[in-house]
């Protein structure tokens, strides 16, 4: 996969890392000269440029990678690179760093993003994973809230336990996409039985969130 990187800060090294770990093709664009370090992330392309200037993106030829990720420290720069990635070169996918979660709001469609992340919220949402039993936690929001990626953490005494999940109940539109047990991550088969104490990683619409709760708390 071609992924372009806006921003060489903490940030946006540590995504290439963790892109070239995983044999992506990675480009970190930079429009301080006194950020680039090739030594710090090696194996990624570097341009010194700034991703919010459309000439820019156009001899970088940014229509040809898959993936763009704004992950600048600034709110406003993310949204710029996010509409011209989207609108100008047709990125598949726009992932844009949300540094003020005031912001939050305008990570939209509206702006070209995909998927917007929060750090302050993302944090708060572990904070919330760590200490709840037996709640839903949103952990991500994909499309301004369209559908949200959440954890439920079934209690030790869950009645569900032993039932496969080719039985759960799900509400229309949600998905059970892993169950995390202990250090193993399960991508779930029909037959695979749950557990007291799996977190259950779902992917859902808000206005499924409700009845998703209930099914995972009642056996009929």
């Amino acid at each position: 996969m071609k992924v372009a990187i806006a921003g060489a800060g903490a940030v946006g090294r540590s995504i290439a890392r963790e892109l070239l770990v995983n044999a992506h093709e990675v480009t970190l664009f930079e429009r301080d000269a006194g950020h680039i370090d090739t030594d710090a992330v090696a194996g990624a392309e570097w341009v010194l440029a700034d991703a919010c200037e459309l000439a820019n993106l156009e001899n970088a030829q940014l229509q040809t990678y898959d993936v763009m990720i704004a992950a600048t420290g600034d709110d406003k720069a993310n949204l710029v690179v996010s509409l011209l990635a989207k609108t100008e070169f047709a990125v598949n996918r726009v992932v844009a760093r949300v540094n003020d979660p005031r912001n939050e709001w305008l990570f939209g469609e509206d702006w070209g993003v995909d998927v917007a992340v929060s750090t302050p919220r993302l944090l708060a949402s572990l904070v919330e994973e760590a200490v709840s039993v037996g709640d839903l936690v949103r952990l991500m929001t994909f499309r301004q809230g369209q559908a949200n990626l959440v954890e439920l953490t079934l209690p030790s005494n869950t009645p569900l336990a032993g039932k496969p999940v080719r039985k759960l109940e799900l509400p229309r539109d949600a998905a059970l996409v892993a169950i995390l047990r202990g250090g193993r991550v399960i991508v779930p088969q029909r037959d695979d039985p749950i557990e007291g104490g799996d977190e259950l990683i779902f992917i859902a619409p808000v206005e499924a969130e409700p009845a998703l709760y209930e099914a995972m708390q009642i056996v009929r």
